[in-house]
């Protein structure tokens, strides 16, 4: 039986591993359900993953995102860097505030393209998700190591696996 320290650490390294995995990885496809009841996605920049699990996103109060949200805070992020074979599925529950005191914390300059007033613009507004989930396919191979694994495979009738495919907890 796993005691509540050990689920800890799991659960730390858990998310140490995602934030890892995405922390050159800079935009991600953010899912939401629209009013009509489809998916909805859209690119997000992310913000560094804190020791917490949770991930930022500056957004506009005014925007449909935040409509969605409210009526539906169940989320999903996609990640992708096709050059390094690394794609990232991970779900959890979103919620929309205007926390001056975060905003200040995570505010970048490069932010004001979308927010020419800066961060005291009424408009800024923070994406928290808490993610409970997440699925990572990573082939940090070369190219030619997964060419010569794939020939291998076809030669041999035996089942093609390119990397490494896990499936983790963050709750």
């Amino acid at each position: 039986m796993e005691n509540q320290q050990d689920s800890n650490l799991k659960h730390e390294g858990n998310i140490q591993m995602l934030a890892d995995k995405i922390k050159d990885v800079k935009l991600c496809m953010l899912a939401t359900i629209n009013e009509e009841g489809k998916i909805h996605s859209r690119p997000m920049y992310t913000q560094p993953i804190k020791e917490d699990g949770l991930i930022w996103f500056f957004i506009d109060i005014k925007s449909h995102k935040v409509d969605e949200i409210r009526k539906n805070p169940i989320v999903n992020l996609n990640y992708s860097d096709p050059g390094k074979d690394l794609f990232i599925s991970a779900s959890g529950v979103a919620s929309v505030n205007q926390d001056k005191a975060k905003i200040d914390e995570l505010w970048n300059p490069f932010l004001k393209a979308w927010f020419p007033e800066g961060k005291d613009d009424p408009s800024v507004a923070l994406l928290k998700v808490d993610l409970d989930q997440a699925e990572i396919w990573d082939t940090p191979d070369t190219k030619i190591s997964q060419l010569i694994g794939f020939v291998k495979a076809t030669i041999t009738g035996t089942e093609y696996h390119p990397g490494e495919n896990v499936k983790i907890n963050l709750k």
